[in-house]
């Protein structure tokens, strides 16, 4: 079994064209039916991913057997979902959808400001979505978005090619660290940079903590950083709460200076909150927790 993040998602430029003609043509319940047959195939032939996902409702979640199997089912079939969702959005069916915004306040505050701030993310939820129904309160056209670039290209270039540009500004990590540059120019310019804090690369710095109940291992980047930097520091989460519902959280995260490991814990802490709240839409399908009982 793979014991490490790749960096890389899964999918096919024909699934992307698929999805697409379903969502024009016959609109997002066709698409969501369709999707019932791709979560099938996975939970059967994406071995490494479907074991991964139970261990996590299992082991760490404290579910039965059964009880994790159908989450497993399920947490796919979310996963999904939110993606299309994101194509949906992003190809002009925008007012298909609600939002609900608990503590946009605190990120329009860093943007009015004009000094810069940090948000810190996970792979939970659909973040992604965010730029889309935030559009009204212009507050992603200062964001800036760290991430690896191991996505497959021709997927890039074909969802950039039927959908609208993204607002969100792009820092690629780089082996030569001129992404830390990158980073600085953009809190001087007191735009903010969102980081999400749930998934090392093998072979990187990194940072352990405990979350739900074992140890696992975090970037060391992200927590470095924001704890160095005197700049404001928000945990942001956005959620699929229903077919067409989304709902966004920022919490301020008390930050002390030059604590990395504090800051971690923080961020675990919250990150358990909102796992409490949305068990299924983590979207972690790597064993993230390094345990060799999970092969």
């Amino acid at each position: 079994m793979a014991t490490e993040w790749k960096g890389k998602s899964k999918g096919t430029v024909l699934g992307y064209r698929i999805y697409i003609f379903f969502i024009k043509k016959l609109g997002l319940g066709a698409s969501y039916l369709l999707l019932h047959f791709v979560v099938l195939y996975y939970c059967i032939f994406s071995v490494d991913s479907t074991r991964s996902i139970f261990y996590y409702f299992h082991k760490r979640l404290g579910h039965s057997t059964l009880k994790s199997l159908f989450n497993i089912y399920r947490s796919y079939y979310i996963f999904g979902q939110t993606i299309i969702d994101k194509a949906a959005i992003s190809a002009g069916l925008r007012d298909r959808f609600t939002y609900e915004f608990d503590g946009i306040e605190k990120i329009e505050q860093l943007l009015s400001e004009k000094k810069g701030g940090i948000l810190l993310s996970a792979h939970i939820g659909n973040f992604e979505v965010a730029e889309f129904f935030l559009q009204d309160v212009n507050a992603f056209s200062s964001i800036n978005l760290v991430t690896w670039d191991q996505e497959h290209e021709e997927i890039k270039a074909y969802m950039e090619s039927v959908t609208s540009k993204s607002n969100i500004k792009l820092i690629l990590i780089k082996e030569d660290m001129s992404h830390i540059f990158e980073i600085h120019t953009a809190l001087t310019n007191g735009e903010l940079v969102c980081f999400t804090g749930d998934r090392y690369i093998e072979g990187s710095k990194f940072l352990e903590q405990q979350l739900l109940g074992a140890t696992a291992k975090f970037p060391l980047g992200p927590y470095l950083l924001a704890s160095r930097l005197k700049v404001p520091v928000l945990f942001v989460y956005v959620m699929k709460e229903s077919r067409k519902h989304y709902h966004l959280y920022a919490r301020t995260a008390e930050v002390k200076r030059g604590d990395a490991q504090g800051l971690l814990e923080k961020y675990t802490d919250n990150l358990e909150w909102i796992i409490a709240k949305y068990p299924l839409q983590w979207f972690n399908y790597f064993d993230f927790w390094g345990d060799k009982t999970n092969k």
